[in-house]
C-alpha cells in the first residue's frame, strides 16, 4: 500500500526499537489499554507470531514508512468484530513527522484496505477531547464526531472526556 512517500508494511524483526519506542512511551499509555512496558522478548515474539491478518489475529498492525525517513509510525485496527464489520482505529506518527501529512496519508492507505480489501463496513476512534490534532485528523479524514463520552479514560488520578469518531463505508 502506497501513496506518494508514505506506505504501510507489515511490521519487521529489523523494527524492533521503533515498535518498542513507541510502546513503551508512557505517555501514550493514557490514550489505550497498556498498563506497563512490553519487554524486548514479548515485542519479538509478537514480530514472529503474527500472522498480520486482521481474520486470524483480530488486530493489524503496519509499519507507517516514509521514503527517506524510515519508519515514521505504526497504524493499527484492532477490536475487530467479525459479526458487526467494524474496528477501531489508531494511529502514532513520530514527533519530528507530525503536522506533515504522513498521519492523514496512512490513515487513507489504512481505510481503503479495510474498506475494499477486507470487506470492513466501519472504523472508529477515541481521541481525548484535548487532543485537537487528532480530532483535526479524523474530522478532516472524514469521520464524523458522533459524541462525547464522559470520564472515559483515566490520567494519572482524574479522568477525561474523549470524542468517538466513525466512518461509515460508503458513506
Amino acid at each position: 500500500m502506497k501513496q506518494g512517500n508514505i506506505s504501510l508494511r507489515a511490521p519487521e524483526p529489523e523494527d524492533l526499537e521503533v515498535m518498542l519506542s513507541f510502546e513503551n512511551d508512557a505517555a501514550l499509555w493514557e490514550l489505550g489499554t497498556a498498563t506497563g512496558p512490553y519487554s524486548r522478548y514479548q515485542m519479538k515474539r509478537y514480530i514472529a507470531e503474527s500472522q498480520n491478518d486482521l481474520y486470524a489475529d483480530g488486530q493489524l498492525r503496519l509499519m507507517i514508512v516514509c521514503e527517506g525517513q524510515g519508519v515514521a509510525g505504526i497504524v493499527d485496527v484492532f477490536s475487530f468484530d467479525a459479526r458487526h464489520n467494524r474496528a477501531e482505529v489508531g494511529i502514532v506518527v513520530r514527533k519530528d513527522l507530525r503536522g506533515q501529512g504522513v498521519a492523514q496519508t496512512a490513515l487513507s492507505l489504512l481505510e481503503s484496505h479495510c474498506f475494499s480489501l477486507l470487506g470492513l463496513r466501519q472504523l472508529y476512534a477515541y481521541v481525548p477531547v484535548g487532543n485537537v490534532a487528532s480530532r483535526k485528523l479524523f474530522t478532516s479524514a472524514g469521520y464524523t464526531e458522533c459524541g462525547i463520552l464522559k470520564d472515559w479514560i483515566r490520567v494519572g488520578t482524574s479522568y477525561q472526556d474523549v470524542c468517538f469518531f466513525q466512518k461509515i463505508n460508503g458513506i
